[in-house]
C-alpha cells in the first residue's frame, strides 16, 4: 500500500514518536494547541500538525495544503522531520477524511483522543453511523491510551475499544466504573473575559470564551496527565 511505502522510505518515524492523534467533530485545533503548550512547559520537544499550521520543535509554518492530515508522504515525511529535530512527541489533528482514505496507516500512535461528534461531514460519508465507523478505527489501532470525552452522547460507542489506559474527561457525567481515570471540571464560571473552573484541586482560568473551551482544557489535560505531567504544569 501507498500508506505502508510512504512509512518504509522514511524508516518508520513514528516508532521513535510519542504520536497523539485527536479526532472528532469540532475542537481538534484547539486542543492540539493546549496539549502541544503543556507538552513544551514540561519541557519536552514537541511537533505538530493541525489545520491552522505545522510545528517542528517551536518553529513553525501555515498549513497551505488546506487539508487537516496532508497526503501519506507528506505525513510521513514531517514525522520523520520531527524525529531528526529530537522532538519526543508528534501531535496530529486526525479527519475522518484522512482515514477513510487511510492517511493514518503506519503511524504508531500511543494516544487517540476524542473531542465529540456531532453531524457534520455526513455527506462524504454516507450517514452518520458511517462517520462514526470512520473514527472509530483510531482507537482500533491504538492500543496504549484512549481519552475520551464522557459527556458526548456517542462516547460509550468508543469505551468498548480495549486500550491499557483509559482517561475520561467532562462535565455532567460520572463514569460507571472506577477502572477509568477521570478529569472532571467543577465550580465553572464564565465571565465576558474567560471561563473558571477547578480540577484536581487546581483552579484553571483561561483567557478565552465559550463553554466548549473547558471541554477542550479538559481533553489537553488528560492528555498531559496520561504522559505522566503534573496538573501544576498543565
Amino acid at each position: 500500500s501507498l500508506a505502508f511505502l510512504a512509512a518504509l522510505i522514511y524508516g518508520f518515524p513514528s516508532r521513535k514518536l510519542k504520536v497523539i492523534g485527536i479526532t472528532g467533530t469540532s475542537g481538534k485545533s484547539t486542543v492540539l494547541e493546549m496539549a502541544s503548550n503543556i507538552l513544551e512547559e514540561a519541557g519536552y520537544k514537541v511537533a505538530s500538525l493541525s489545520s491552522i499550521r505545522f510545528r517542528l520543535a517551536g518553529r513553525e509554518e501555515p498549513n497551505n495544503l488546506r487539508m487537516t492530515l496532508p497526503g501519506r508522504f507528506f505525513v510521513q515525511k514531517f514525522l520523520r522531520k520531527a524525529v531528526n529535530c529530537g522532538c519526543e512527541y508528534a501531535v496530529l489533528e486526525i479527519t475522518s477524511e484522512g482515514i477513510k482514505q487511510y492517511r493514518h496507516s503506519f503511524i504508531d500512535f500511543k494516544v487517540a483522543v476524542l473531542t465529540n461528534l456531532s453531524p457534520e461531514h455526513i455527506e462524504a460519508h454516507g450517514g452518520f453511523e458511517k462517520y462514526k465507523q470512520a473514527k472509530q478505527k483510531l482507537f482500533k489501532v491504538t492500543k496504549r491510551i484512549h481519552v475520551i470525552n464522557l459527556d458526548d452522547e456517542n462516547s460509550k460507542f468508543f469505551l468498548e475499544f480495549p486500550a491499557e489506559e483509559k482517561y475520561l474527561y467532562g462535565i455532567n457525567r460520572e463514569p460507571l466504573n472506577n477502572n477509568f481515570k477521570f478529569i472532571k471540571a467543577a465550580e465553572i464560571q464564565t465571565n465576558d473575559r474567560g471561563i473558571k473552573f477547578v480540577t484536581e484541586g487546581i483552579e484553571f482560568d483561561l483567557q478565552i470564551l465559550g463553554k466548549f473551551n473547558i471541554y477542550n482544557a479538559l481533553a489537553a489535560i488528560s492528555i498531559a496527565r496520561s504522559q505522566g505531567i503534573s496538573i501544576g504544569i498543565c
